[in-house]
């Protein structure tokens, strides 16, 4: 038995042996997944998850030129850049839907296909000999985040792309308490929303400016395609164990504090990416609740079934 304790105590401590990486690389993916995971649930709400995937993928162009404006990769006006191009591709998406008679999923397409590839063509045409990684924009890479500038904060040097996804966090977190009210009216009754004379619109773009900002954060992290899988899993994992919103949230804010830790062991153990081993994880996370979740879960659906035909059956046989 104390073989079997001192054995489970190496496991769970084996990823954070030695230096403070392995705390960093954790604090790093959660950072990422949670505000990701708590945007999606109201992205899942609106039926605009694709909206997230458009985001992530067209706001490349706007980190190249803001890049070939500053000519200095840790610059926050990559982040405006891209934030602002994120912004773009959303107008973008809402003109081409409502001026033409082009439906919503056809606009999402040409707009973030078009912006990535003009992303893409910047970074083969300006920045041949610099550092930016088309490669890595689209995948990200969590662990070498320990290499750029760190700050020294209670005894310890914190990487600063910890710091800057940290008060990313923080602010969406924020507005989403702040405006939690006005999200949660016009995700499930725009009209209701408008009735009070809140214009719908503006709560879209607040939402779009906000998820463009946080997505942007992901990219050294997990990259413009894993993003997207941070935004929906959690979300849809939590949307099939409850009908209340803020419980949702929470559940969705649980999800991605399990799969953050658990790609940490994944990560050390079998030596792959951190950020692919958080989608896994979470899926893993996604189909526990799809078969046992207590409101759409396959199982429970199952029983209520089950015991439903049971009571149909007795009450013939009583008649």
């Amino acid at each position: 038995m104390d073989t079997v304790l001192l054995q489970l105590d190496a496991f769970l401590s084996r990823p954070f042996q030695g230096d403070d990486s392995g705390l960093w690389y954790v604090l790093m993916a959660f950072s990422v997944a949670l505000p990701c995971s708590l945007l999606g649930c109201f992205l899942l709400l609106r039926r605009m998850a694709l909206v997230g995937d458009a985001i992530s993928h067209s706001v490349l162009p706007g980190i190249v030129i803001a890049y070939l404006i500053v000519k200095d990769l840790s610059s926050p006006w990559l982040l405006f850049g891209a934030g602002a191009t994120g912004m773009l591709v959303t107008v973008l998406i809402e003109m081409i839907h409502s001026k033409t008679r082009v439906k919503q999923d056809a606009a999402i397409g040409i707009s973030f296909t078009t912006l990535f590839a003009l992303g893409i063509l910047l970074v083969s045409l300006f920045t041949r000999n610099d550092h930016i990684d088309a490669d890595c924009i689209i995948s990200g890479e969590l662990t070498h985040i320990i290499y750029y500038e760190a700050l020294e904060l209670f005894g310890k040097e914190v990487p600063m792309p910890l710091i800057t996804s940290t008060i990313v966090a923080i602010g969406a977190i924020g507005a989403i308490i702040v405006f939690y009210r006005l999200l949660m009216l016009s995700s499930f009754d725009a009209g209701l929303t408008a009735s009070f004379g809140i214009n719908p619109k503006v709560v879209h773009y607040l939402l779009m400016a906000v998820l463009s900002l946080v997505v942007v954060t992901s990219f050294r992290a997990v990259g413009a395609i894993l993003v997207i899988a941070l935004l929906i899993i959690p979300a849809a994992s939590a949307y099939l164990c409850t009908h209340r919103l803020k419980t949702m949230l929470l559940l969705s804010g649980i999800h991605s504090a399990i799969s953050s830790l658990a790609a940490m062991y994944i990560y050390v153990n079998f030596e792959c990416s951190i950020a692919s081993a958080m989608v896994v994880a979470g899926l893993l996370l996604f189909i526990v609740a799809w078969l046992f979740g207590p409101v759409d879960g396959l199982v429970w659906k199952w029983k209520r079934r089950y015991f439903r035909s049971e009571s149909y059956d007795y009450g013939e046989v009583d008649h």
